[in-house]
C-alpha cells in the first residue's frame, strides 16, 4: 500500500497543482465538515470524491478500499451506539426513544432512536473528514507536504518526527508481511494453538528487526554528518489553474452559505 499511495501521489492528474492550494482547500472543507450538519457533510464527501477519483484519476477500487477500512471501524461501534438497555420497571422513560425492543428477564433491550441519529451523525462527519484527508494523502507527495509545512512555519522537530514515523510505519508493515508469508509457507497457522505460537514469534521478531533497523538508520545518519535536521529536496514545478481555483472557491463558498442557511433556519424555528 505504501508504494501504491506514493505512486498515486506522484502520478495523479492534480500533481502539478501547488500543494499549498490543495492543502488549504482540503483544510477549509475539513473545518466545515467538523462543525457542519449531516447534509453538508455528505455533500463534502461526494465533492471530495469527485476531486479525488474524477479530477485526480485515483483508481476507484483503491479509493473505495480506503473508505471501506474506515467504515468498518464505524460498523464495529454501531451496536454500542444504537442498542440500549433499561430495567423493565423504568420502561416508561424510554417509550419515545425506543424504535423496537425485546424483553430479557427484568431488562428491556431496545433500538434507540437517539442512538441511530447519533450514529448517522458520526458516520457523515467521519466520511467527510476522511475524504478530505484522503485527497491530501493521494494527491500531495509526502515530501512536498513536509516542505509546505516548513514554509508555513511548522517547527522543524515536528516535520522530522512526521518523516521518521512515515518511514518506520511502512517498514514495520513490510517486515510483518514478510514474516507472515514465511510462517504461512511453513504451516505456522494450521491450528489455533500453532497460530498463537507463530503470532508470538512474529511479534518478537518484528520488535527485534524494528530495533535493528532503527540502529542502522541512526548509524547511517551519523556517518553522513547528521546535524539535527533532515533536508529533503523537492523540485517546485507547479503552476496555477484558474478553473480549479474558481471551482474550489465557489464550492467552498456555496457549502458555507448552505451551512449558514441551515443554522439560520434552526434559529428561526426555535
Amino acid at each position: 500500500m505504501k508504494i501504491q499511495i506514493d505512486t498515486l501521489a506522484y502520478t495523479n492528474r492534480l500533481c502539478w497543482l501547488p500543494p499549498e492550494q490543495k492543502l488549504l482547500f482540503a483544510s477549509v472543507l475539513l473545518i466545515v465538515s467538523a462543525f457542519g450538519h449531516s447534509f453538508i457533510q455528505v455533500m463534502i464527501a461526494l465533492w471530495m470524491t469527485i476531486w479525488t477519483v474524477i479530477y485526480a484519476k485515483i483508481p476507484s477500487k483503491t479509493y473505495l478500499k480506503l473508505i471501506y477500512v474506515a467504515t468498518f471501524f464505524w460498523l464495529t461501534s454501531l451496536p454500542a451506539l444504537v442498542i440500549n438497555g433499561i430495567d423493565i420497571s423504568h420502561l416508561n422513560l424510554v417509550e419515545k426513544d425506543s424504535i423496537a425492543g425485546l424483553n430479557f428477564g427484568n431488562y428491556y433491550l431496545y433500538l434507540s432512536h437517539h442512538g441511530v441519529v447519533q450514529s448517522w451523525a458520526i458516520l457523515t462527519r467521519a466520511l467527510a473528514s476522511l475524504c478530505c484527508l484522503y485527497f491530501i494523502i493521494l494527491t500531495i507527495p509526502f515530501t512536498a507536504l513536509l516542505q509546505t509545512f516548513r514554509r508555513i512555519g511548522c517547527p522543524v522537530i515536528i516535520t522530522e518526527i512526521l518523516l521518521l514515523m512515515y518511514r518506520f510505519i511502512f517498514v514495520l508493515l513490510s517486515t510483518a508481511s514478510e514474516l507472515w508469508v514465511a510462517q504461512q509457507a511453513r504451516g505456522g497457522y494450521r491450528t489455533f494453538a500453532t497460530g498463537m505460537r507463530s503470532l508470538a514469534l512474529l511479534i518478537g521478531q518484528l520488535l527485534k528487526r524494528t530495533i535493528d533497523n532503527y540502529r542502522q538508520v541512526s548509524l547511517s545518519l551519523e556517518s553522513r554528518g547528521f546535524n539535527g535536521e533532515l533536508r529533503v529536496w523537492h523540485p517546485y514545478r507547479y503552476h496555477q489553474s484558474k478553473r480549479y481555483t474558481i471551482e474550489a472557491i465557489f464550492g467552498c463558498a456555496l457549502l458555507i452559505a448552505l451551512e449558514w442557511g441551515q443554522n439560520a433556519g434552526m434559529v428561526t424555528r426555535i
